[in-house]
């Protein structure tokens, strides 16, 4: 990476002090042209936009920011500048903060984000689960720099990515009668015990809506709010859902089975950004890392149906 100098981030400086070039210039007493040149020659040196013009002013981006707070620690570093700048152009330093869902949070987001952070050992790094109304609230509210929320999503005009769909699974008992099965479909489930998210969830309505729809009469009496509390249930034997991937798989070790369920009923979630201000580089690296992740996920899914569990015999006197 070639050297920066000191009046580019004398430059640099100034403009992030009083907001813009021509004020920069008078604080640094040359022309505004030189100054404009100065900053632009930084630009270039550090391979990354450090403002966005708006209007007549100019905005620093989430790169110039995090760099500024650098600057003002080591100003008379420059090779510790130039340090810090390279890895934040390469997404290896700064904070993220990321809040998911509880079918992501509950185990395999944790796992993805332990293997993005083992090369970048200069980034602080948050993970908050919770409910998808409470991850776009603290987006919205500044509190994360990232959400992961299912959708669709009650607020329409949050910046957000759809991220790669999933077929939503049927989940078992171990031992239980339709292990046998190697798919199953929703007249299986005629007179099963139903453990059932509760009312008013996107989830609820879309799985009630295709057993209404063929006609089928589960038997609903018991109701929660996550997923994790719903596997948890069926292990204990008390009864069948169907259930979002990610926590399924988080218990096919704890007594639950899932089967492919036909039809295919989808489980959609998007990366959600907080609104007027750009994701940083760590924050859209993530995403893209998160998305091809959950890609390979499916893939898995749909390439290698699981085999029908045969029930133990019992031993014989």
């Amino acid at each position: 990476m070639p050297a920066i100098n000191l009046r580019q981030v004398e430059a640099f400086r100034a403009v992030m002090l009083s907001g813009s070039v021509t004020a920069a210039a008078s604080i640094m007493g040359i022309t505004q042209p030189a100054a404009s040149r100065l900053l632009r020659d930084l630009q270039s040196v550090l391979k990354m936009p450090l403002f966005e013009k708006r209007g007549t002013g100019l905005v620093p981006t989430a790169a110039a920011t995090a760099l500024y707070a650098e600057v003002e620690r080591s100003f008379s570093g420059l090779d510790r500048i130039s340090a810090a700048a390279e890895e934040i152009r390469t997404r290896r330093t700064g904070m993220l903060r990321v809040a998911a869902l509880p079918a992501l949070a509950n185990g395999f987001m944790p796992r993805f984000a332990g293997h993005f952070l083992r090369d970048r050992p200069n980034l602080s790094f948050s993970l908050f689960g919770v409910i998808s109304p409470l991850v776009i609230d603290w987006v919205l509210n500044l509190q994360c720099d990232l959400g992961f929320a299912e959708a669709p999503m009650a607020h329409a005009g949050l910046p957000s990515m759809r991220m790669p769909t999933l077929p939503r699974v049927a989940i078992l008992p171990e031992g239980h009668h339709l292990c046998a099965k190697s798919v199953l479909r929703p007249r299986d489930f005629e007179g099963e015990t139903f453990i059932s998210l509760t009312p008013g969830s996107s989830s609820r309505h879309l799985i009630d809506s295709v057993f209404t729809k063929h006609g089928i009469s589960r038997v609903l009496r018991i109701e929660t709010t996550l997923s994790e509390i719903m596997c948890g249930m069926v292990s204990s034997g008390l009864g069948v859902s169907i259930c979002d991937p990610f926590t399924a798989a988080e218990f096919a070790s704890r007594g639950v089975v899932s089967r492919p369920f036909i039809p295919r009923i989808d489980f959609e979630f998007a990366a959600v950004f907080p609104p007027q201000r750009r994701p940083s580089p760590v924050a859209e690296e993530f995403v893209e890392a998160f998305s091809a992740h959950v890609r390979a996920m499916e893939t898995s899914i749909l390439s290698a149906p699981p085999k029908p569990v045969r029930k133990k015999r019992k031993p014989s006197l």
